[in-house]
């Protein structure tokens, strides 16, 4: 058996963080009890008049004992140590988060504390609630042009001081006016002091050409292989549905350009009977045989736009053409959408053949299941970059949708789309007959793909305390500047994250803010800039630091830094990175933090994850060896990875499991007129489960389990497993049906429901998400926090 980790060396001489990433269960039992709080206060001592939940944060825990580490319900962000009102005005942990709530106020203390700072935003998600604000005049520093916030002081009426730099500067007049309670001389009530995410309608300061029309153009293939697979049909299909709902006024241009072994564009124009097909046939000099008639108004064109959606399918039906050409079609559609910007999405069936930017396969399925290291997790390539860069710099995102029943050189191709600000879908053995689940995620990404909104030509840019400073960002996009992210389009699924650091020290600030501010242009043409400041408390104590530790800020900033490793170094060095992550947090809080003399593996409450958490990450395709895993799905993993929303990248880390038989009204919330029963979380180990039992497995897509209905996967085929639970007039149904739906309204896009029969082959993939057990690749739980303490000894 192969350990779910490498054996490295675990240094904690080295204060420098480059050591680590900063550059079937059974359990031994003790009867030594928990230390009570009172104890543990006298024991870390200076801590008097701190919050008890910052005591209990820092409680330790015996891992090798404590078997019920789980809470009740899926893990909240830690609250900072804030006053109320502070707290009540501060961001939310949805859209802005930091790996650690209370902030060291010096580089050297973040060093003893072995914990990573950064921070996690998603900040173009959909909200309910936003304060849009229009005025003549958007207040900001005169020195490092922060945004007006709830966290600035106002010394007077007529001068504030910025939270970042602490520069004073003046009220503008209009600004003594506030349109919310129609008053004069109440600046610190304005809607921009009091919420922490506002949007301000830009004028035209903020534009360096006049706002574009929302432009979207859809490269498709259409070689054998495409056919052979099925999409063009659904996708046709789909965008007919949609037509209507694509997120744009009046203006909205749409075009449409299909390949094979050569490039296929559409006149469009108005007044045509039909489309027009227009053919060029030399991919190695592509040019545009119209500028004019290819990108069309859709409310104009509708009619025509109809006609190539519905014959588009038929015309390709019978093609033998294997060959793809898709760099040459990606230039083609750079040179269509350079005048405007705009959305390309870009629909692959599998491994260019043609023309620039052609690939060869490079994956050995022999080495799928390596211990050794994993090969080709890089470009071979550096042409989709370059083009990517070149998008970018004309304010055009690529988004790609891969449906490839054979390897395709994702590593390759992610590229496209990863510095475009673009986004990425894969769906592996897709099939429109044979593997319906796929088609079924298909149909309903493509329509949350083409109706969510849409940010054009975009900027965004992080701010900072001063003494504080960004080193590395992660993610889809281009870096212009320091503190820069060039994000042709952005959209609301997406998230950042941002390693930090501290260059000068806090001790003069109690507070420690951070402001991301989005400027984009919307889809119907308004120049908007969205702004978010998150404020958390300065500390100068080690025990505030692990107090304020958010473990699921830390394992997701560590996850997107593992990948960066795995490309540059290896994925052994990874591995070896994470497991040293945690080695080095608890040996600092064992030696500098808790003074109590227990023995087995001792953590601080705020932390107990944390080993749990990173087993998960190494167990991920993403990360894992051992386990025979496909190059483009590790690919797309580590994609994931780089671009999903902290909530949703837990989910795929570490699975919600609930067991759904025992449902009942006790303790249920009440929600919108519904009542939705709550359930405790259940720990991911065979143990935990019965054969009587029905569970559910939400890893953002959910599972079901039980005698006749076991569990449930995304990727697997119907004929395994079916994608509906019945509906049925009894109590129990009713209640798992709400609890579904409650879990769906959770998030913005729509996960797969995939029920699966207690004596299906395909249960199998559950069983691989059971994180604490062991399996043929990789050591249980148990076992690995048995290596961590190992490791501590040395």
């Amino acid at each position: 058996m192969q350990p779910a980790y490498q054996q490295g060396p675990a240094s904690h001489g080295d204060s420098s963080p480059s050591h680590s990433l900063y550059g079937q269960s059974s359990y031994q039992q003790y009867s030594q009890p928990f230390p009570s709080l009172s104890q543990l206060s006298a024991a870390l001592g200076g801590l008097s008049g701190v919050p008890e939940l910052e005591v209990e944060a820092l409680r330790p825990v015996n891992l090798l004992q404590e078997r019920n580490l789980l809470p009740p319900r899926p893990l909240q962000a830690p609250e900072p140590n804030l006053s109320a009102e502070l707290k009540k005005a501060n961001c939310s942990p949805q859209t802005f988060r930091c790996t650690l709530t209370s902030i060291p106020q010096t580089q050297a203390l973040l060093n003893k504390a072995r914990l990573p700072l950064g921070l996690l935003l998603h900040p173009f998600r959909d909200l309910q609630q936003l304060p849009v604000i229009t005025s003549n005049t958007i207040v900001r520093c005169r020195s490092c042009r922060t945004y007006i916030n709830p966290f600035v002081s106002f010394l007077d009426q007529r001068r504030w001081k910025c939270n970042l730099c602490y520069r004073v500067n003046d009220v503008p007049d209009e600004f003594m006016y506030n349109p919310v309670t129609r008053s004069y001389g109440e600046p610190h009530k304005r809607p921009e002091v009091q919420n922490s995410t506002v949007e301000f309608i830009a004028s035209s300061d903020y534009m360096l050409r006049p706002p574009q029309p929302a432009v979207y153009l859809f490269v498709l293939d259409v070689s054998h292989n495409a056919v052979e697979a099925g999409y063009l049909k659904h996708f046709c299909e789909s965008l007919l549905d949609n037509l209507d709902k694509l997120p744009g006024d009046s203006r909205i241009r749409v075009g449409f350009l299909t390949f094979d072994s050569t490039i296929h564009f559409y006149n469009l124009q108005e007044g045509l009977s039909q489309p027009q097909m227009l053919v060029v046939s030399d991919i190695d000099d592509v040019f545009i045989p119209s500028h004019d008639s290819l990108m069309v108004n859709l409310k104009e064109s509708k009619e025509l736009v109809k006609d190539l959606l519905t014959s588009l399918p038929a015309m390709f039906s019978q093609s033998r053409e294997t060959h793809s050409a898709l760099g040459p079609a990606l230039q083609a559609a750079y040179k269509l959408m350079s005048p405007t910007g705009g959305r390309v999405s870009v629909f692959q069936t599998q491994l260019p053949t043609l023309g620039a930017g052609l690939l060869q396969s490079r994956e050995d399925p022999n080495q799928r299941s390596s211990t050794k290291g994993v090969q080709h997790l890089g470009p071979a390539t550096d042409f989709y970059k370059k083009l990517a860069l070149d998008c970018s710099g004309q304010q055009i995102g690529v988004d790609l949708f891969l449906l490839s029943s054979q390897y395709a050189d994702l590593a390759s191709l992610a590229c496209i789309s990863k510095y475009s600000a673009g986004s990425i879908y894969y769906y592996p053995s897709f099939h429109h007959v044979h593997n319906t689940a796929q088609l079924e995620k298909f149909q309903k990404d493509l329509e949350r793909y083409l109706t969510r909104k849409i940010g054009f030509e975009a900027v965004m840019r992080i701010r900072c305390t001063k003494g504080l400073s960004i080193h590395t960002f992660h993610g889809n996009f281009f870096v212009r500047s320091t503190d820069l992210l060039s994000l042709a389009n952005v959209n609301p699924d997406s998230a950042f994250a941002v390693q930090m650091s501290i260059e000068d020290s806090l001790a003069d600030s109690s507070l420690a803010c951070f402001q991301a501010a989005l400027l984009y242009t919307s889809s119907k043409g308004k120049r908007r800039i969205r702004v978010h400041t998150l404020c958390l408390p300065v500390v100068n104590q080690l025990s505030d630091v692990y107090a304020g530790a958010d473990v699921q800020a830390i394992t997701c900033l560590l996850a997107n830094m593992a990948i960066d490793r795995s490309i540059s170094s290896s994925l052994s060095d990874a591995r070896d990175a994470l497991v040293n992550a945690v080695v080095d947090s608890l040996s600092a809080y064992k030696n500098t933090v808790s003074s109590l003399q227990q023995s087995g593996l001792i953590a601080p409450a705020s932390l107990r994850l944390f080993p749990l958490y990173v087993l998960a990450l190494l167990k991920q395709k993403a990360l894992r060896t051992g386990t025979s895993t496909r190059l483009d799905e590790r690919v797309f993993a580590m994609c994931e990875f780089k671009t999903q929303p902290l909530q949703q990248l837990m989910r795929l880390v570490h699975p919600d499991l609930y067991r759904l038989d025992t449902l009942s009204d006790q303790g249920a919330l009440h929600l919108n007129d519904m009542v939705v029963p709550q359930l405790p979380l259940v720990h991911l180990s065979a143990e935990r489960l019965s054969r009587d039992g029905a569970f559910l497995m939400d890893c953002g897509n959910v599972m079901v389990r039980n005698n006749n209905v076991d569990v449930l996967f995304w990727s697997l085929p119907l004929c395994e497993c079916q994608t509906h639970i019945p509906e049925l007039e009894t109590p129990l149904s009713e209640r798992v049906r709400a609890f579904l739906d409650w879990l769906q309204d959770d998030r913005a896009f729509c996960s797969t429901l995939h029920v699966i029969k207690d004596d299906a082959s395909a249960k199998s993939t559950f069983f691989q998400h059971l994180v604490e057990d062991r399996s043929e690749a990789a050591s249980s739980y148990y076992e690995f926090i048995q290596h961590i303490q190992q490791q501590m000894s040395k």
